[in-house]
């Protein structure tokens, strides 16, 4: 997600802040680690990840109550 992806998100931004203060490789590995949370997270209530915090409000699901799955919600 740091390197191949080029569409921007909130998972992104906390990984290349990561990158400027701990160094690439930790970088990526706590991305990794972040993304695997966010998919068993998905998995368990079968919802879809969401790339924005806009996703999140058009959806309704952002105030609602429900646990929203972007990082930027």
């Amino acid at each position: 997600m740091l390197v191949r992806s080029k569409q921007w998100c909130a998972v992104k931004a906390w990984g290349t802040r990561i990158a400027a203060k701990r160094g690439h490789k930790r970088a990526v590995v706590a991305v990794a680690r972040k993304l695997a949370v966010i998919m068993h997270r998905m998995w368990l209530s079968g919802s879809e990840f969401r790339f924005s915090a806009a996703d999140c409000d058009e959806s309704g699901n952002g105030a609602s109550g429900t646990t929203s799955l972007a990082a930027a919600c």
